[in-house]
């Protein structure tokens, strides 16, 4: 499945922030001096865009680049390899949550002023991608922080309907500017909620959530939150976190409008919608190539919002850094900023399908496309500008505190454990991991000042 392989990989980039401890020197270009590396994660359609783009990149430059690409789940491994053997390439994919690391163990290049130097027009690119890869030796994703990498990408993870479900079933479209409440939206998941046969059994349901990928939209709109501002406190056993989890999870067990355990188990709800059958799930701008051949129409739509009466999402992020060692600095940095800010580089990776411009004059051109599938691209668009947030984890350290949420979850969605328990028992289990990741934050930067 191929949303399970992506959020597969984003696991396993987490998990690698915190493993870069030693300097880093020599490696960069390799063998051959006069060639920059390029090294990078993707399918077959990811692949053919950047070689498309590289190619137009060495004949306006005349710089040669060797491309190393890996699938989702083998890249942080290849990765940390090449740093630890002191091969690392020129120009290189960057996780979120392995900034820090490789700042403080000199891996990545500042390239604050060279970016500037070149006059790259950073107020044209989405600020939440620029300011992922800032990094002020404290706190990650300031404006203030100096520039680590460019953003490869930004991921906005939308919500989509089957508009041809819920048209079949006499149900309002959703307003494509107006969410939700989530009162409302259940009263559609219960309408859509069917036995479309007449055997006695569900075969068509409201939704189908991931409670690792979508409770990030219900506490947050809820009021709630994973920390606080300056990520030093976890933040989880609240009424509002309590209530946000409780709504989750009563989807499954108390209104019956998800596939329950058992019939997840036959069938994934994934496939379940890409076969038709559940009504709401999450899109993300890599899905869409799939999506537009799908047998029925979908479409976009803001989440729906809880007590703060505003929706809200995560978005994700891949940064392209530049090695501290390479040879070849210069044509390095010309190579980042090209990928990430360049319009013919950006035109060739958007109609790839894989991801939405991270220019923002190209994206409003692209969302406002007559011809645009999904219809409502502009939903994408709204969540990078307005209501969009990180991943708990993506500026800490380490992920761990953040992963022990979900350790041990499983009994709340199944109905068998009061949400608001559980969050007031697991809270000081993760204070505890992350303030051992902020100790390794300040560890690894007081490491790093001192060579």
């Amino acid at each position: 499945m191929r949303k399970s392989r992506l959020i597969a990989g984003i696991v396993t980039a987490l998990m690698t922030a915190g493993a870069v401890t030693a300097c880093s020197s020599g490696g960069g270009s390799g063998d051959d001096a006069d060639t920059l590396t390029f090294m990078f994660r993707g399918g077959e359609d990811e692949k053919a865009a950047y070689q498309d783009a590289i190619d137009r990149f060495t004949e306006d430059t005349g710089v040669k680049v060797k491309v190393i690409v890996t699938d989702a789940d083998q890249y942080a491994t290849k990765l940390q390899a090449a740093v630890a053997g002191n091969k690392v390439p020129d120009v290189f994919y960057v996780e979120q949550g392995s900034l820090q690391s490789y700042v403080s163990s000199g891996v990545l290049m500042d390239i604050t002023d060279q970016v500037a130097a070149q006059g790259v027009d950073l107020a044209n690119i989405w600020e939440y991608g620029v300011n992922s890869y800032r990094y002020d030796g404290t706190l990650q994703g300031t404006a203030d922080g100096q520039l680590y990498a460019l953003p490869k990408d930004v991921g906005p993870m939308a919500l989509g309907y089957n508009k041809t479900m819920l048209e079949e079933a006499g149900v309002e479209l959703p307003d494509p500017d107006e969410p939700l409440t989530r009162e409302a939206w259940l009263d559609i998941l219960k309408k859509v909620t069917q036995d479309t046969d007449g055997d006695g059994e569900l075969d068509q349901w409201g939704t189908g959530l991931n409670v690792s990928w979508t409770l990030q939209s219900f506490v947050w709109s809820n009021g709630g939150d994973w920390t606080n501002a300056d990520r030093t406190q976890v933040t989880v056993d609240t009424p509002e976190f309590a209530e946000a989890l409780q709504f989750f999870a009563d989807l499954t067990t108390k209104e019956k409008v998800t596939p329950d355990p058992e019939q997840a188990q036959t069938l994934d709800t994934y496939q379940r919608f890409m076969a038709g059958e559940i009504a709401f799930f999450p899109v993300g701008p890599w899905d869409v190539s799939t999506y537009n051949e799908l047998e029925f129409e979908y479409d976009l739509m803001p989440w729906p919002t809880g007590k703060s009466g505003e929706p809200a999402t995560y978005i994700g992020s891949l940064g392209i850094g530049v090695s501290s060692s390479t040879a070849k600095p210069e044509e390095a940095v010309k190579l980042a900023t090209y990928l990430s800010t360049d319009e013919t580089a950006q035109q060739t990776l958007v109609d790839a399908n894989i991801q939405i411009p991270n220019r923002i004059d190209t994206a409003e051109e692209w969302a406002a496309a007559p011809d645009a599938e999904p219809a409502n691209r502009q939903e994408f668009l709204d969540i990078v500008e307005s209501y969009g947030r990180a991943m708990p984890a993506a500026f800490t350290f380490s992920p761990a505190w953040y992963d022990e949420l979900f350790v041990n979850i499983q009994p709340v969605i199944d109905g068998d454990r009061a949400a608001a328990d559980y969050l007031a028992e697991v809270q000081p289990r993760m204070q505890e991991l992350l303030d051992q990741a902020n100790e390794q934050a300040e560890q690894a930067a007081a490491a790093g000042a001192a060579g």
